[in-house]
Formats: structure tokens, sequence, C-alpha cells
């Protein structure tokens, strides 16, 4: 389909039309107690623009933004929006929906500082939560506006937002009809021979949208590009793409997807700019129709990404390990992103027994698989129960073998938490369970567990009642179904739990699904997380 002569003729003479480009980076003295005192940091006008406009664009209409809203792009009024965590919350939710509850954003016109960082609490955890790398980014941070820090957590949420629509495997396979506008089976079209949907599936988002805009360009028979930064600076790319993805007869202003990218941010291929400009095109015109003759069968590529794998992924991204992991178990093929969280498990990896990419074509399997063996080795190390697990199992992703092992290094991780705040002391399930039910006790609370597997978990009951406990009054129990508690009601009251868990200072991993199915692993984690807190505040016991 092709655009009317308006829109190609505009954007032709927009992307070629020689610019004045401005510098666009600034030096910024760094005053966090987090970063070094007085070290400068350079930050880009260039996405201070464009992600003013985006926040602009996504949270328009919102209620609770109208006062800040719009944002001055030309200005650090970006820095300063941010300063009560309330926009910061929005912009999470609108990436990865319901991962806030909306009845845990402290709104109003004058918070008190309290509030504010409630809110500064509940944004960070939470986008630890969903996988951004927030080590180093303090609410004192956020709230003082450090132009990096801010610019590096918003692209971090801005990217997972435009990314989830692209990450296929992480949607529901037949759900993907939603998502893009048109057949599932359309996919199709972007495979290369002797390739399956399911190899197409484990692409990277970069991956997926260059081979996406590759199709289109080879389509116009035009020349292909490897990257969204220097092979896009003379503009043909773009020009060509939207040639062939822009509904007929519509003009540029009405395409929406002007988001990001100014033309000197082209000429400067500019890349993660380019990105998310190019990230949005796809989610919005995907332009893909079914090949012919071309027989899939959906049913053999499972049902999208578990809670557990999503939990687990988002855990591991969120430690900031390398690459990225965009899917569980094609990620950890070669182990090498499970021997860097092992690391963060304390457990000490001797690299020189590690293979490292690039892998030969010839003897890349037994190069990746004896990266396994080593990352069975080194849990059996640490006394987890393996049995049965080997490292043909992790180079295979069996799911079943491969959350095990990732369970127990999240277990030994935040026990390892633990363990550093009770001055070497040993911790284990039962001195959580008892440090809850005294902390349940002393705050004349009615809740109490027996175990992790405890059925009155699925309420979240005690949850929230814990979290009341370690800040008398933050609950507000009008919100919470306390009798003849429904599946509805304990989704709701969990969905409140995490978010609270969160905003009082907890870094909370688990989903509400966990509370709601008494997921005892994760709910360990929970308990832990909240024990976690209070050490650090200072009031914490050991109960044996």
């Amino acid at each position: 389909m092709k655009p009317s002569v308006p829109l190609m003729s505009h954007v032709s003479k927009t992307f070629r039309t020689m610019i004045n480009k401005k510098e666009g980076i600034f030096a910024v003295k760094g005053l966090s107690q987090q970063s070094s005192e007085g070290t400068q940091h350079s930050f880009s006008e260039e996405e201070r623009y464009a992600f003013a406009n985006w926040i602009n664009t996504a949270l328009n209409g919102d209620p609770d933004c109208g006062k800040i809203l719009p944002i001055c792009p030309n200005s650090d009024e970006l820095f300063e929006c941010l300063e009560d965590g309330i926009v910061l919350c929005k912009m999470i939710n609108l990436s990865v929906p319901d991962t806030i509850d909306e009845r845990t954003i402290n709104k109003g016109e004058k918070l008190s500082m309290f509030k504010k960082q409630e809110n500064l609490n509940l944004a960070l955890n939470s986008a630890s939560a969903i996988g951004c790398h927030v080590v180093n980014i303090g609410a004192l941070d956020l709230r003082e506006g450090k132009p990096h820090l801010v610019l590096g957590l918003l692209w971090q949420i801005i990217k997972i937002g435009l990314f989830a629509d692209i990450e296929l495997s992480r949607n529901e396979v037949f759900s993907v009809y939603l998502i893009i506008n048109t057949s599932s089976t359309a996919l199709a079209a972007l495979l290369r021979d002797g390739e399956t949907l399911e190899d197409l599936m484990k692409l990277s988002p970069e991956e997926l949208l260059l081979r996406w805009a590759n199709f289109h360009l080879e389509n116009a028979g035009q020349p292909k590009i490897s990257n969204f930064s220097s092979d896009i600076k003379d503009s043909k790319a773009y020009f060509h793409l939207l040639n062939q993805i822009a509904p007929k007869g519509t003009e540029e202003d009405q395409l929406g997807c002007r988001q990001f990218v100014t033309p000197a941010d082209v000429v400067s291929g500019h890349p993660k700019l380019n990105l998310a400009f190019v990230a949005n095109l796809f989610n919005k015109y995907p332009a893909l129709t079914k090949p012919e003759n071309e027989d899939i069968d959906w049913e053999t590529l499972g049902h999208g990404e578990t809670k557990e794998e999503r939990t687990f992924r988002n855990w591991m991204n969120s430690l900031g390990v390398k690459p990225h992991v965009n899917h569980l178990y094609a990620d950890l093929q070669d182990s090498l992103v499970t021997f860097q969280v092992y690391e963060k498990c304390k457990k000490e990896v001797d690299w020189s027994k590690v293979n490292k990419p690039p892998y030969p074509k010839i003897g890349a399997y037994m190069r990746k698989l004896e990266n396994c063996n080593y990352a069975v080795d080194l849990g059996k190390d640490l006394k987890f129960s393996l049995v049965g697990i080997g490292g043909q199992d992790l180079f295979d992703g069996n799911s079943t073998l491969t959350l095990s092992l990732l369970t127990q290094m999240m277990r030994r991780y935040t026990l390892n938490m633990l363990v550093d705040l009770g001055a070497g002391e040993k911790i284990n399930d039962r001195n959580i369970i008892n440090w809850a039910n005294q902390k349940l006790k002393d705050a004349n609370k009615a809740s109490s567990i027996s175990s992790f597997k405890d059925k009155v978990i699925s309420s979240s009951l005690p949850v929230l009642d814990l979290i009341d406990a370690i800040q008398p009054n933050s609950i507000n129990y009008d919100l919470v179904q306390t009798s003849n508690v429904c599946e509805e009601d304990q989704l709701k009251n969990a969905q409140y739990a995490i978010s609270m868990a969160r905003k009082i200072g907890a870094c909370v991993y688990a989903l509400p699904e966990h509370l709601v199915e008494v997921n005892k692993d994760m709910v360990m984690t929970i308990f832990a997380c909240l024990m976690i807190l209070e050490m650090k505040r200072g009031g914490c016991k050991k109960h044996s």
C-alpha cells in the first residue's frame, strides 16, 4: 500500500533537509551519594527532548498528571516533573500494565516529602521488578532530577514498553493477532529459507526490527540495512520504509509515529532514538500479510511466557547481566548469564573454564554444553538440589529443570542478603516464619502463618498485616477484602500487597498471582524481602 503523494514528498523533504545540528551533549556534576562526588556525567539533549515528548503523548489526558503536562521538551522540566514519582509510576504501568496498583500511588497537588519518597520507592522497586537495572539510582537522585540517571531509567522503562509487543515469545501465541493488528500467521512473512516460526520468536527485539525493516526495504527494491544508526543517516531507508507501510491516503500527521526522532536525530544516527522510532512504527504499522501456501502449526509453539519465566528473566536483567535476557531458555543456552548470576549469589566462577563467544560454527554445540555442565557443577558446589539435572537440560532449555535451578539461585541470592545484614548468621525458612509471626503478634495483628504453603496466604492478609506492622498505618484496610474473600478479591488484595511492599521499600520480584496461588518459593522471597527491609531499618531480631 502506498501513502499519498503529499506525505511522501513531505517526508522526503523533511528527512533530506540540511539542518544546523546542535551539539546536544551537556555535562553536569554528579552530586549523588551513590555516585562519585564531583564527577561529571554527560546527558543527551536529544534524549531529553524525545522522552519529554513521548511522556506528553503517552500520559495525555491522565487526570493525575494534568498539573505538569505538557512538559516543555526544550528545558529541564523533564527532570523536575519526576520528583514526586507519579509520572514514573504511570510510565511503568504503561510499559507493563498493572505492575503498580494505582491505589498505592500517593496523589495530590501538594505531597509531603515523605509521600514523594514513598512514590519514588514504589517506582524504583517496580522498575526493578520489570527488569530495569537500577543499581546506583536512588530516590534522592530522582527527586533532585539527576539528568543522566533520570534519562537512563526512563530509557529502560520506555524500551521495555516498546519491545513488549515485539518480543513475540512473551505473548500468548494467539494474542499476537491483537498486538500487531494483522493475522498471526502473517509473521511468517519474515521467515528466511529453512527457518521456523519458533526461530523467528527467538530473535531479540533489535534483530526482529531489522528483519522487519529489511523485509519492507527488499520489497521496495532497496538495499538492506544492518543497524539503526549509520545506515539510516541519509534517510533513504526511512523514506522507502514509510512508503511501504503507510496506509493508502494517510497524511504524515495521521500516522501518529513522529515520536522519538527529529531530522537531526536521523542525520546524526542516534541509535537509541532511531531504535525507538522504528519500534513504534512496527507496533502501529507492521504491514505484514500471510504468505501464500504457508501452513503453521501454532499449537507446537506453546502459550507464551509463564509468570515464573517472566519473574526470573526480569530478576536477572535487574541484576545487570550481559547480554540482556530477552528469551529465558535461548539466552541461557551457553550459561554465560547463569555464571554472572552465580557471582551475584557469591559463588566464585573460574572464568578460565568458561567458553566465550564468538563460537565457531563447528564445535559451538560442544563449547556451550561444556559451559552448561560447569554451571551444574557450580550449583552442586552450593548444595543445590540438582538430582536429574545435567548440562544438556540447560542447553536444551528444559523448562522444569532450568526453572528449578533458577529458583534455587534466587533463594540463595535472597538469603545471602539476610545473612549480610545479620552479621553473618545463617537464616533459614523457619527463622523468617518465626520473625514474621512475632512481628505480627507484637503489632497485635490476628494473622500468622505456619509455612510458606499456608493457604491463608492466598488472601494476602498475612502480608498486608506484616507490611502494616513494619510501617504502622501504611495499609488502608478499607481497600482490603478481609472476609468472604473470593478469587477476584484475592487478586486485588495481592496486587495491593505487592505494590505496598515495594512502596515501603521492599524490593519484591514476585507477582500478585504468586500470592494467590501460594507459590511457596516466591512467597518465601516476599517474606524474606520484608525481613530484609526490617533489618535495614534496624528493627529486626533473629528468631530461631
